[in-house]
């Protein structure tokens, strides 16, 4: 039977939980940048809106659905960012499509990325002449970065998540003993130690994880 009061304690319930889930799972949840954040906000959303008008399921029950999705989430959030294999599976990584004014047609295949979405993305950011593009990377929320022929000012970072980036130090025209060298004049001896690294204008921005 149709129940105002029940449909308010669901309402009041599903925003207490997703109000949690944001806060515990970070404000980065509110503008996907990955597919783990999109298919998070999607189910959620499904939950909700498909049990708020279903008086079958009860509060109860109600609960126990978004306890489970919450802790699935939590988890695979918490092992995605400490895990690098699992980060990798779940979100994969950005690819590069463009090589100084080449298509990288394996890669775009790869991506499944069809010849007809390069040239709307490569349009959309206003590139009229692919031989201008040092490097276009495929970030994983299907976003595209391009880095100009005329642009020296390389603006990604070359270590994330303890991992180096070479299409980065390719960009840069470096490689990885010149990195362990400048890493280790830093006073760091392992690159794992190592949140996120950029180098720009001789100068290295580096941000390492907190030890205990």
């Amino acid at each position: 039977m149709f129940s105002y009061s029940d449909i308010f304690l669901k309402l009041v319930i599903g925003f207490v939980f997703i109000t949690l889930l944001i806060k515990f799972s970070g404000n980065g949840s509110l503008a996907p940048t990955s597919p783990l954040d999109q298919l998070q906000n999607y189910v959620l959303g499904g939950i909700i809106g498909g049990i708020l008008y279903n008086p079958a399921i009860s509060v109860a029950q109600f609960i126990v659905v978004l306890s489970i999705w919450a802790l699935l989430m939590l988890v695979t959030r918490y092992l995605k960012i400490h895990v690098h294999i699992v980060g990798k599976f779940i979100d994969g990584e950005p690819t590069t499509i463009i090589r100084n004014g080449q298509i990288l047609v394996e890669n775009c295949l790869r991506s499944n990325m069809s010849a007809k979405e390069i040239d709307f993305k490569l349009r959309s950011a206003g590139v009229l002449d692919i031989r201008n593009v040092k490097r276009a990377i495929l970030e994983q929320n299907g976003s595209l970065t391009i880095l100009d022929q005329n642009d020296e000012d390389v603006r990604y970072p070359v270590i994330v998540d303890g991992k180096t980036d070479p299409d980065v130090l390719e960009v840069m025209h470096k490689d990885e003993v010149w990195l362990n060298n400048e890493l280790q004049a830093q006073g760091i001896t392992d690159i794992k130690d190592v949140y996120m690294a950029k180098y720009r204008n001789n100068h290295w921005e580096i941000a390492t994880y907190l030890k205990h």
